[in-house]
C-alpha cells in the first residue's frame, strides 16, 4: 500500500514535526519540569489520543466540515481557549503547598485528560492532519487497470498512527530531559515558582489558540 521511501519521508516529517516548537510540546514541556517526568508521560499519551479523534475526524470527513464551517471552528477554538485559561486559572488560586507536590493517582488521570481535550479542542490540528496526511495517500497499482484509488480512509488511519508513534516518541524524551532538569528547579521554592510560571504558560497557550485564524 505504501512505498517505503513514502514511509521514511512520512516518518521523518512526522518527528521534525514534533520536534518543531508548537503548542502541545510546550505543554508537555512545562508539565514536565512542573510535576516531574511521568506527568509530562501522562500527558504526552493523552495529547496522542487526541491524535486518534483527529486522524478520524480527517478519514470520516469531520474535518473537511471544520474547515467549511466558520462556526464550528470558531466554537472549537474558543472551547479549547477557555479550557486552557482555566487551568491557568487552577494553578494561580492553588494553595502554595499543593504547587510543588507530584502528580500520584487521580492527579495522573487528569493530567491524561488535559492532554486528551487539549489536543481534540484545538481546531488546527484536525485542518494540519487534513492538509498534511492526504500528501501520503498512495494509489494501489493494478496490472490490468494501471493506478487506482486504494482504501484511502484505512491509509489515513495508518498513516495518522505512525505520526501518534512519533510524537510519542519524541514527546516521551522530552518528558525524561525535562523531569529531570525540573527535578532540580523544583527544590525549594523552586516548585512554586515553576507552577506559577505553568499557568503564565496556560494562559498564553489560551491567548493563541484564541487569536487563531483559519
Amino acid at each position: 500500500m505504501f512505498e517505503t521511501a513514502t514511509l521514511l519521508l512520512f516518518v521523518t516529517s512526522a518527528v521534525l514535526l514534533a520536534l518543531s516548537p508548537g503548542p502541545d510540546n510546550l505543554f508537555v514541556l512545562t508539565i514536565s519540569i512542573a510535576r516531574g517526568p511521568l506527568a509530562g508521560v501522562v500527558t504526552t499519551l493523552g495529547l496522542c489520543t487526541g491524535l486518534v479523534v483527529h486522524t478520524g475526524a480527517v478519514a470520516l470527513g469531520v474535518a473537511v466540515f471544520i474547515q467549511e464551517s466558520a462556526l464550528a471552528f470558531s466554537l472549537l477554538k474558543i472551547g479549547g481557549a477557555l479550557y486552557l485559561a482555566w487551568l491557568a486559572w487552577q494553578v494561580f488560586r492553588a494553595p502554595a503547598e499543593t504547587l510543588g507536590a507530584r502528580a500520584s493517582g487521580d492527579g495522573y488521570r487528569r493530567l491524561y485528560l488535559r492532554g486528551v481535550l487539549m489536543n481534540i479542542m484545538n481546531p488546527k490540528v484536525s485542518l494540519f492532519f487534513l492538509a498534511f496526511l492526504p500528501q501520503f495517500v498512495s494509489p494501489v497499482l493494478d496490472p490490468a487497470l494501471g493506478p487506482v484509488q486504494g482504501s484511502v480512509t484505512l491509509q489515513i488511519v495508518i498513516l495518522g498512527l505512525l505520526f501518534m508513534a512519533s510524537a510519542l516518541l519524541v514527546f516521551g524524551l522530552i518528558s525524561l530531559a525535562a523531569g529531570r532538569i525540573g527535578g532540580f528547579l523544583r527544590k525549594g521554592r523552586g516548585g512554586l515558582i515553576l507552577n506559577r510560571l505553568s499557568g503564565v504558560v496556560f494562559a498564553g497557550l489560551a491567548l493563541k489558540l484564541l487569536l487563531t485564524e483559519r
